[in-house]
């Protein structure tokens, strides 16, 4: 991890070692020198001496407390299954498989909102019977959770911030494993993975989870316009991996969703997933809470006729008081704890997880809210 700045009781950056000689021209008591500084200049230094050592006891805990950081970062990455950040993601504009700049690249830099949309997207997904049925008979997501998680964190993560090399080859790599899934569903209709709509459902499913819960947990505040850019910049993905049609905005998503909401039914392996990710895999009572609170979060995420669908009751005022808040408290541990600290005073940092700019005024209504809700009661 970068410093975090000086060691406490050492000495101030750019200033003199304490007991050593006091650099040539540095000094506001010089004889001479002082009269022709005048007292602005004196008024200047101190104000500036002052500032560095008003911020002494804000580095000094941001020093003591890296190693308790690092290790809960460590902690929550093993439970989560999710794996370090990748120290090969590309800075490089010419190699990026997404722009540096793009909105999809900031949404998906936090680690606490993607966990909690990942989950919302898993419920919602499981709505459709032919992409429930490939799941329940072709996959090991019972004995193996986390490790399926790990290899979609894998793709979301090389596909965002990978190079144009590494993202077609991780895609390649998808469509590959999609070729032989293939079989009947419990309804007695033939599916296949690498079916053209199948495709669109399950990437709009999961686009549309991602960002809700960037908007409500994450630290970024977007607008229309980012909602937009967003569907735009991430239906590459899902036209490489053989997708013929995705929503592109807003607008498009909603009417994706009132089209295709009467072939969405929870038949019986929708319910057994769903009780598996509402369980979670947890053995510790303290990964069970937290998966308890990210599990929840979720789903108030869920559009109400999917939570209908899945016969998951809607409390508004339960969601409003007490889920809400409590998982913005636990997502901004969980960020403290997977974030790389603050970069010291007069650096920039680039790329680190939540670094989004405070709201501005133009956006600050949005806060806490979804871009949109297809819900359509």
């Amino acid at each position: 991890m970068p410093p975090v700045g000086p060691v406490p009781g050492g000495p101030v950056p750019g200033g003199p070692v304490p007991g050593g000689p006091i650099p040539v021209g540095r000094s506001p008591v010089a004889g001479a020198s002082c009269e022709a500084v005048g007292v602005a200049s004196l008024t200047s230094v101190g104000g500036a001496v002052g500032a560095r050592l008003a911020g002494l006891p804000v580095r000094a805990i941001e020093f003591l407390a890296e190693p308790v950081r690092a290790d809960v970062g460590r902690g929550v990455r093993r439970t989560l299954g999710i794996p370090a950040p990748r120290a090969g993601r590309t800075t490089n504009p010419d190699e990026a498989y997404l722009p540096l700049g793009s909105v999809t690249r900031k949404v998906h830099a936090d680690l606490p909102s993607m966990m909690i949309g990942g989950l919302a997207a898993l419920l919602l997904q499981t709505l459709h019977p032919l992409a429930m049925a490939g799941v329940a008979q072709h996959s090991n997501y019972r004995e193996d959770a986390l490790g399926r998680l790990r290899r979609t964190a894998e793709f979301v993560g090389t596909t965002t911030f990978g190079t144009e090399t590494d993202a077609r080859r991780i895609i390649e790599r998808v469509k590959q494993v999609h070729l032989p899934v293939r079989g009947t569903a419990p309804d007695g209709r033939p599916y296949s993975a690498s079916d053209p709509e199948l495709l669109t459902w399950v990437h709009t499913a999961e686009m549309y989870s991602f960002l809700a819960a960037a908007q409500r947990f994450g630290p970024l505040r977007l607008d229309m316009n980012d909602a937009d850019a967003y569907y735009a910049e991430t239906a590459r993905v899902a036209y490489e991996l053989g997708a013929a049609w995705v929503p592109t905005s807003v607008a498009e998503v909603d009417a994706y969703f009132r089209r295709i909401r009467p072939e969405l039914y929870a038949g019986t392996q929708a319910l057994y997933a769903r009780d598996f990710l509402l369980r979670g895999v947890g053995n510790k009572p303290e990964d069970r809470l937290v998966h308890g609170v990210l599990v929840t979060a979720a789903v108030g995420l869920l559009p109400a006729w999917a939570r209908g669908e899945l016969h998951i009751p809607a409390i508004p005022l339960f969601d409003a008081l007490l889920v809400s808040p409590v998982t913005r408290v636990v997502c901004a541990g969980m960020r403290w704890a997977v974030t790389a600290p603050p970069a010291p005073s007069g650096s920039r940092a680039t790329g680190a997880a939540g670094s989004a700019q405070p709201p501005t005024e133009r956006n600050r209504s949005q806060e806490g809210r979804i871009p949109h809700d297809p819900d359509h009661a």
